[in-house]
């Protein structure tokens, strides 16, 4: 018993080695699992979030051309409001889904910044839709829909770390009317 008694130190040595490599390796697992899935839900996030912004910015490029067609815009493109409507009501169709992942998804700030673009953006249709011919209101609307976008990009860009990010505000060259 007594070579037992001199071994019991060297074993318990063991024991208390194996126990604290295995503890090393399940916190190393379950820090590395949650990283892995931090990692994957901002992906999903910064997906969900462009999906939004691309899917409303289609509703914003349409309104440009509508608002060209009644000389409220300088677009190149005008489209008529009969021929736009189905275009934008194919747009706010597929904005409500995007809109339901982002809430699903989305960071109580992020939220409500795509809420102020958004809202932006059903004015603009509203707008357009009475048939108002005002550039003035319109340039008033555009800057406030550009401000919108550009709150929605700064919260997701904090949110997601990316940096301050581009204003997209950059003054275009003029074409000579020909």
């Amino acid at each position: 018993m007594s070579a037992f008694m001199q071994q019991l130190p060297a074993l318990i040595g063991v024991v208390i080695g194996a126990l604290g490599s295995y503890l090393a390796v399940v916190r190393g697992d379950q820090a590395r699992y949650r990283r892995e899935r931090e990692a994957r839900w901002e992906e999903r996030r910064l997906a969900v979030y462009s999906d939004y912004a691309r899917v409303l910015k289609k509703t914003v490029t349409l309104t440009y051309r509508v608002a060209s067609h009644l000389g409220n815009d300088p677009h190149p493109h005008p489209l008529s409001p009969e021929e736009a409507a189905p275009l934008i009501a194919e747009a706010g169709l597929a904005r409500d889904p995007a809109g339901e992942t982002l809430l699903l998804l989305g960071s109580p700030e992020v939220v409500d910044k795509a809420r102020a673009w958004v809202a932006t953006v059903l004015a603009m249709e509203r707008f357009l839709r009475e048939g108002t011919r005002d550039p003035e209101a319109w340039q008033a609307l555009l800057e406030r829909q550009r401000a919108g976008r550009q709150g929605y990009y700064a919260a997701v860009r904090e949110e997601l770390d990316l940096g301050p990010g581009h204003s997209a505000r950059w003054p275009l060259p003029q074409v000579p009317a020909s």
